[in-house]
């Protein structure tokens, strides 16, 4: 079994590009900075990290395009894929990346605000009515990543 699931920030914000097929396919390329605990690093603090590169293609592309941000947190399933080549000075490169299957963030927009992470540029939603619920801003039902 190939399944790997992970929790982490992005370094930078995703890297987006579309195919050229007749059915264009979008291609989100990113990094996750995974917590590597109970290890010390040079410097003697107890956290490192991993930063595992990671591909989500399709829809999940276009969220990633769309509302993952640099400093976001969040969670990824997938399953790892090995692969090789040989770049232009004959050195054969071996790469490693998450095939990402399901993606998903990991904290509160609040959250994530304060931790310098996701700033969405979108309208803030009016105040919560009597159930609890906030109201949907005008204009964007259909940009919604559910229905």
């Amino acid at each position: 079994m190939n399944k790997v699931i992970l929790m982490g920030r992005l370094t930078r914000d995703p890297e987006v590009r579309y195919s050229q097929a007749a059915e264009p396919l979008a291609i989100a390329r990113y990094t996750l900075a995974v917590d590597r605990r109970g290890r010390r690093d040079t410097t003697g603090n107890d956290q490192t990290a991993d930063f595992i590169p990671c591909v989500a293609f399709g829809r999940a592309g276009e969220f990633a395009e769309k509302y993952f941000r640099q400093g976001l947190k969040i969670v990824v399933s997938g399953r790892i894929q090995t692969g090789s080549y040989t770049n232009k000075d004959g050195v054969k490169v071996y790469t490693t990346e998450v095939i990402v299957e399901e993606q998903e963030f990991a904290e509160s927009k609040s959250a994530s605000e304060s931790s310098g992470g996701y700033q969405a540029d979108r309208p803030a939603p009016s105040s919560a009515s009597a159930d609890g619920f906030m109201s949907i801003p005008e204009g964007i039902e259909n940009d919604l990543p559910f229905k």
